[in-house]
């Protein structure tokens, strides 16, 4: 359902262009077709996917608040710093990160 509803906002908000913040604020991956390496894009944050796996873990919500959530944790491993999610219990910070 959010993979649908940020699709009509790109539509509704005419994006046109791979530089608009809209598209730049979605998490995106990349496979370099030389060197078959892949990459995590978000905002101007380019990382290297490493293949970590930590299981099959349960089902994730995608929301806007998750979105935020991977634009601000993105950033901050982009600055060589940290970020520590915080709320209740139950509401996905682990699987989030």
């Amino acid at each position: 359902v959010h993979a649908r509803d940020v699709v009509q906002r790109l539509i509704d908000d005419r994006v046109e262009d791979g530089m608009c913040f809209q598209w730049q604020s979605q998490l995106r991956y990349y496979q370099n077709e030389k060197t078959k390496s892949c990459q995590v894009n978000i905002c101007d944050a380019e990382i290297m996917y490493n293949y970590e796996y930590i299981g099959n873990c349960g089902c994730l919500c995608i929301t806007p608040l998750t979105d935020r959530c991977y634009i601000t944790l993105t950033q901050a491993q982009r600055l060589v710093l940290g970020g520590a999610p915080a709320g209740p219990a139950g509401t996905g910070k682990t699987e989030t990160t």
